[in-house]
């Protein structure tokens, strides 16, 4: 398991990727794709976003962007995990890690309909944080109703 940081060398596997999640949330957020058949990459990683890559045996497996929103304050905008990969806990071992290495306070919302993301990110954060989480549902200014977890560790 190796995690890099998206850079130019490796933004086109990050947008590749994306492709696939993009596809699979395109029903619940009903987006289309563009001409070409290419899902627009959101958020864009520039500025507070980064994004990470995870590769298996130099394969890649999966993406996540994260927005450091203020000095310690992070929330997780995309996370995927490429269908073939999703077993002994790759998705879990991947945002543990970064968890990890960005300690501060986090946030992480699902949209509604995203019953399988809400069940995935239930099990990663009780886990990681031995049941010391908030959990709440709002109406996000973007995504409308979602249920979200946050947490804290330093």
């Amino acid at each position: 398991m190796n995690i890099v940081k998206v850079d130019d060398s490796n933004a086109q596997v990050y947008g590749n990727l994306y492709q696939g999640y993009a596809a699979e949330f395109s029903k619940i957020v009903d987006e289309k794709p563009d001409a070409c058949g290419l899902f627009e990459i959101y958020p864009k990683l520039a500025g507070s976003v980064t994004g990470y890559l995870l590769y298996i045996d130099g394969i890649p497996a999966a993406l996540t962007a994260i927005d450091e929103k203020s000095a310690k304050a992070y929330e997780i905008c995309d996370f995927y995990v490429l269908p073939c990969f999703r077993k002994n806990k790759v998705g879990k071992r991947f945002i543990s890690s970064l968890f990890e290495e960005l300690a501060g306070s986090w946030e992480i919302k699902q949209v509604a309909g995203a019953e399988y993301a809400i069940s995935f990110w239930r099990d990663v954060v009780s886990d990681y944080t031995s049941g010391n989480y908030i959990e709440d549902v709002y109406e996000d200014s973007k995504w409308g109703t979602v249920t979200r977890q946050c947490f804290s560790h330093y």
